[in-house]
């Protein structure tokens, strides 16, 4: 049986898509409280603010990726089984979340500094997940070609809120396949 999502979750979810379609300044809190059949001053129940809820979103989608990433690349045996692993996490991702990934291309400038912060550390872990992990698989690679490589996929696996052109399984493999090509044709001319 799955859970049902918290109410605070649920808030959560409604507001992503409207940000991802609206944009956050687009939003009001009574649309998002619409969105979840309550009215918008309710939600201050549940936030403090609709920069709050942003803040806990960006937050959490990064937090999200690095432990996600950081886990998988664990629990591999090998350093290409690593890469594969991570590119399916985030592909999987971007895929089942791609508000997420909309209101976190977008938005981050909407946050406050100190959630800003928070978000930047985040991601750049994640990121060193990804240049480790390339290095390691690519030996030739030097650490601004990795972290280069890492964000040129990211770039490509992001971009699925914009490609609806096949189904979520096929999007899947072709986004998967497309990843690791990027990063291995490397190993062999290495």
């Amino acid at each position: 049986m799955v859970d049902k999502p918290s109410r605070r979750d649920q808030i959560l979810n409604a507001a992503a898509e409207l940000f991802a379609r609206h944009g956050f300044h687009g939003v009001g809190i009574d649309d998002i409280g619409a969105a979840v059949g309550i009215s918008g001053p309710a939600l201050y129940r549940h936030f403090r603010s609709k920069d709050a809820m942003l803040g806990e979103m960006l937050t959490s989608i990064s937090e999200r990726l690095l432990d996600g990433g950081q886990a998988r690349v664990d629990a591999a045996s090998d350093a290409e089984e690593a890469l594969r692993d991570l590119i399916g996490w985030h592909v999987d991702f971007a895929l089942d979340d791609p508000a997420l990934i909309t209101v976190q291309m977008r938005n981050l400038a909407n946050l406050t500094d100190p959630d800003r912060r928070r978000v930047r550390a985040l991601q750049r872990r994640y990121v060193e997940v990804w240049v480790e992990t390339i290095r390691r698989t690519v030996p030739g690679f030097d650490e601004p070609t990795a972290r280069a490589a890492a964000h040129a996929v990211f770039g490509l696996i992001n971009s699925t809120p914009h490609s609806a052109h096949l189904d979520r399984d096929q999007m899947a493999a072709l986004l998967s396949r497309m990843a690791l090509a990027s990063l291995t044709p490397a190993v062999v001319a290495s």
